[in-house]
């Protein structure tokens, strides 16, 4: 498998509800994470994040880019 280039993790809040009762959310997106970090660190990491926010945490996401070779 060939090496991640990017990585960034998302951090999904439950914002609130719209006037229909169905729930509303916001992500925020953090760039230029060390794409050798682990997911345990990661996941630490964005827990220490979003106890900074107002809003609860609903999902985290890691996502990696690759370069692909022939």
């Amino acid at each position: 498998m060939n090496e991640a280039v990017f990585t960034r993790l998302s951090l999904t809040f439950l914002t609130g509800f719209d006037e229909n009762g169905k729930e509303m959310y916001q992500t925020r997106h953090f760039r230029n994470i060390k794409t050798e970090a682990s997911n345990d660190s990661l996941f630490q990491t964005a827990l220490a994040l979003a106890s900074l926010q107002q809003f609860e945490l609903d999902k985290v996401e890691r996502n990696n880019t690759y370069e692909l070779i022939d």
